[in-house]
């Protein structure tokens, strides 16, 4: 093994810690005391202070006393202050639709040389109303004429070398200029839309109901024209707000409708002044609609949203049917080789989320069957970068597909949340890097070189997963601490640090745990592919390969399986109801997610067996009110695949439910799969969930998932961003490859179900109890990392490893890593735990068998064998 090159292992550091000196420091709390005693500047006489106690998030906080929401508190002796990279954004949700007037920045010294205040209907799709690049810092009042429900600073020139830093971010002005009336429920969101015409193909009628503020409808450029949506079933209107593009109507009509054929007016003017309209209604009908009759400009007319208010009705039939296919949003980038500019357009999105952590913009990167040359896409937070062959050699990068680790000073263990599909790459200097942390899937794809897994300063990683790839050259992994690799063939690998787990890789390094630090299984017993997008000629196609038993190499060229046409999926955009995708999957449809962030009001629930359920950038589900964010029946062969589920501010029993409680059908021709599905509970915001993901299916197949209660970020604290359980399985046969699952309050796992098996385990300890009574459990100092059940007989696990770093009490002791009966059916091999730096200790490494660790070392307790 080679050694790691930049000293000690390092677990990934609950906050970014930035080297200010004492003298800094001292100065900065003088200044912040002064402030206490300088008048604020008051705003006009009818504005409100909107933002003080809303909810605030940040593309990134420096450490854990810089929350975002210490921006909005009313307190200028907190403060919010970002990662020292550019841009930088701090957003605060008013909650609900406000004219804003004015925007009181209380800077500390790390202040924003160039930056903008925007607003948004949606928190995805922005408009400046402030703009500077002679920011001078201090105590700054700007007057603005906006609206919107969320405004942001956002920040692309730094004055100092830190960070951005607020001790206030206020925000005045007035609600109810464009809110609907409280009794109204918005109840045409993503109910099907359609017009008399269409400009062209990127202003369709269902851009004015899709929740987003930055798509249209525009129609032909003559008189009438007109817009309707079907709410589903009828409805007692009481609102319709109208935002309009530049091209707004003059004389224009509102409109209901039972049967679409015959409508009665509700409104009607010949002095529209466009803008945005709220216009207080009363009427009843399944259709409504807009019904121009002169326009106020020489084009057509242009609408960016068109909501209907009221109750009944919609919200919970959305009528049908419902069409599948359509276009993939503007958040789907598809490149060919005669494209402009690819490096231009790759650049931009990367400056945007190299550091946007926890930020709201997510990314599809497809790169259309063909040669590129010269490319260095490299692919920052919520970005996915995807060949569009039905092989990863039809797709050649002669370049690089690249994560590294600037943003956070060369260590990588932070950089989640991407991945790289179904291409092949050419490395510019013969080796491709990829210096990942959890949910960073390397899935099929050809490096025609090597693979360095290290960031450029070969400072700490904490990844990752690789499957169905092939690499020609070396794979590095130097400083990484932990790696899977499934069904896939290598030139070679050089090392490892604590733990690399290998099954069905030809070319693998024997089976030498603890010593070198390799696990090495010659197959892998059940695997299936991920579900992938793909061009057909012109059309888009969603591929679907088939199971595979003891699996060696990559499944590719000519991999088995099912093609299905776009035409059979409903493409949801964010903004879309969770009833009108429920209607569509009971339909028959099965569900693409265009990336995004989702907020649904009921569980999303996958009814039908074969049902694939895709997400594109890593779409984002957000449970909102205590609800499951996705439930899955007891069906065959559901495919879960690419998406992140994001816990509410209200507690889920859980987010993901495979199978309801008692399931148990036999599965095992067709199992139901999740890969790269990913949950989180904190980090982007307040979050709780008692359990993560369930699964209750037998069968089921776990590809890589990352379940992770957030140690950074905002919103976090022992009692701040609560959750008990990471995973728990009480289905029988079920497999998990590629298991990753961390800082959960009681159990990591908690496996239930017979003839379960796990094949690699990552899994970092709490690091927030503030003492040992707050995790002890009943007579045992801890709960288990992972935990097979005492009534289990069967169970097998290969490659597990469990590190703790109780960052508030360094004296506490975990008894065990993982816990099991002592059964003859129950084994485990290659397990292992780490104290990081001492902070806090193992007694045992599974039971009552194996050293305790001890010390400062950093230094690995290993069970070869248990029992």
């Amino acid at each position: 093994m080679l050694a790691p090159p930049t000293g000690p292992p390092a677990s990934r550091p609950a906050a970014l810690v930035n080297p200010r000196n004492t003298a800094v420091a001292v100065i900065t709390a003088l200044i912040a005391s002064l402030l206490l005693f300088v008048p604020s500047h008051s705003a006009h006489a009818a504005d409100t202070l909107l933002s003080q106690g809303k909810a605030a998030t940040a593309s990134s906080t420096e450490n854990g006393g810089t929350a975002a929401a210490n921006a909005v508190d009313g307190n200028t002796g907190t403060r919010w202050s970002s990662a020292a990279a550019d841009p930088q954004w701090l957003q605060v949700d008013l909650g609900a639709t406000a004219t804003i007037s004015q925007i009181g920045l209380n800077w500390e010294t790390a202040s924003a040389k160039a930056f903008k205040i925007q607003v948004s209907d949606n928190g995805t799709a922005w408009t400046d109303a402030y703009s500077t690049t002679t920011g001078p810092g201090g105590v700054q009042t700007l007057s603005v004429n906006a609206s919107g429900r969320y405004v942001r600073m956002y920040g692309t020139v730094r004055t100092t070398g830190y960070g951005y830093s607020l001790w206030e971010f206020q925000v005045y002005g007035t609600t109810g200029g464009t809110t609907p009336p409280a009794d109204g429920t918005l109840l045409s969101q993503g109910k099907a839309a359609t017009a008399s015409s269409t400009e062209n193909g990127g202003t369709p009628a269902a851009n004015a109901v899709d929740g987003n503020a930055g798509t249209r409808w525009a129609s032909a450029a003559s008189d009438p024209q007109w817009l309707q949506v079907d709410l589903g079933a009828t409805a007692t209107i009481s609102s319709v707000t109208l935002k309009w593009e530049a091209a707004y109507a003059k004389a224009f009509k509102i409109q209901t409708s039972d049967n679409a054929s015959t409508w009665t007016d509700v409104y009607s003017t010949t002095t529209g002044a466009g803008g945005n309209q709220t216009l207080a209604v009363t009427g009843t009908g399944r259709y409504v609609r807009v019904y121009g009759t002169v326009r106020a400009t020489v084009y057509g007319y242009s609408l960016w949203e068109f909501q209907v208010y009221g109750t009944g009705g919609g919200p919970t039939d959305p009528g049908g049917p419902i069409e599948g296919g359509g276009d993939l949003g503007p958040n789907v980038k598809v490149f060919d080789p005669s494209t402009p500019n690819i490096q231009g357009t790759l650049d931009q999105i990367f400056t945007q989320q190299e550091s946007a952590q926890f930020g709201s913009g997510r990314y599809q990167l497809f790169f259309k069957p063909g040669t590129y040359n010269g490319l260095n896409a490299q692919v920052g937070f919520y970005t996915s970068v995807s060949g569009l062959g039905l092989n990863p050699d039809d797709t050649q990068i002669n370049g690089d597909i690249t994560v590294d680790a600037g943003w956070m000073a060369g260590n990588a263990t932070q950089n989640f949340w991407r991945s790289a599909e179904n291409l092949a790459i050419t490395p510019v200097n013969g080796t491709d890097r990829w210096a990942v942390a959890q949910a960073a899937p390397f899935r099929r794809i050809h490096v025609k070189g090597g693979l360095n897994l290290a960031p450029a300063s070969y400072g700490w990683a904490s990844g990752g997963y690789i499957a169905d790839s092939k690499i020609d050259g070396t794979v590095g992994p130097y400083s990484q601490q932990q790696w899977y690799t499934r069904d896939s063939s290598v030139g070679g690998w050089t090392n490892g640090v604590w733990n690399m787990v290998f099954s069905g890789v030809q070319g693998a390094p024997a089976q030498g745990f603890p010593n070198p630090v390799y696990t090495t299984l010659a197959t892998t017993p059940v695997s299936r592919e991920k579900p992938y997008m793909y061009l057909d000629g012109s059309e888009y196609k969603v591929f679907v390969p088939n199971k595979r038993v003891n699996a060696v190499g990559t499944s590719w060229p000519n991999t088995p399986g099912t093609s299905l046409p776009l035409s059979q999926f409903y493409v949801a955009k964010p903004g879309v109801s969770a009833a009108t995708i429920n209607a569509a999957l009971a339909q028959g449809l099965n569900l693409l997610f265009t990336p995004g962030v989702y907020h649904v009001d009921q569980a999303i629930n996958v009814t039908r067996a074969n049902t694939v359920v895709l997400g594109l950038g890593l779409a984002t589900i957000v449970p909102d009110n205590g609800v499951a964010a996705v439930k899955v029946a007891d069906v065959d062969g559901v495919k879960l695949a690419g998406f992140l589920i994001d816990a509410g501010a209200v507690n889920s029993p859980v987010l993901l439910q495979i199978g309801p409680a008692g399931a148990s059908g036999n599965h095992s021709a067709n199992p139901t799969s999740m890969q790269d599905v990913f949950a989180r509970i904190g980090g982007a915001g307040p979050g709780s969930a008692t359990t993560a993901v369930e699964v209750n299916s037998n069968d089921t197949l776990i590809d890589h998932t990352w379940l992770w209660r957030a140690d950074h970020g905002a919103g976090v604290g022992w009692n701040t961003n609560p959750s008990d359980y990471g995973l728990k399985v009480n289905g029988a046969n079920v497999l998990a490859t590629g298991l990753f699952v961390e800082h959960f309050k009681k159990y990591d796992v908690e496996w239930s179900g017979e003839n379960g098996k796990t094949i690699f385990f990552q899994n970092e300890i709490a690091y927030d109890p503030p003492n040992q009574a707050a995790i002890q459990n009943g007579g045992v100092k801890g709960f288990a990392a992972y935990k097979v059940d005492d009534n289990v007989t069967t169970h097998e696990g290969w490659g597990l490893g469990s590190y703790c770093n109780f960052t508030a009490d360094p004296t506490i002791v975990q008894e065990h890593g993982f816990e099991a009966p002592n059964k003859p059916g129950v084994k485990f091999h290659d397990l292992l735990v780490v104290s990081l730096g001492g902070m806090g200790q193992y007694a045992h490494v599974i039971n009552d068998v194996g050293a305790p660790t001890s010390g400062t070392s950093t230094t690995p307790s290993t069970v070869t064998s248990y029992p």
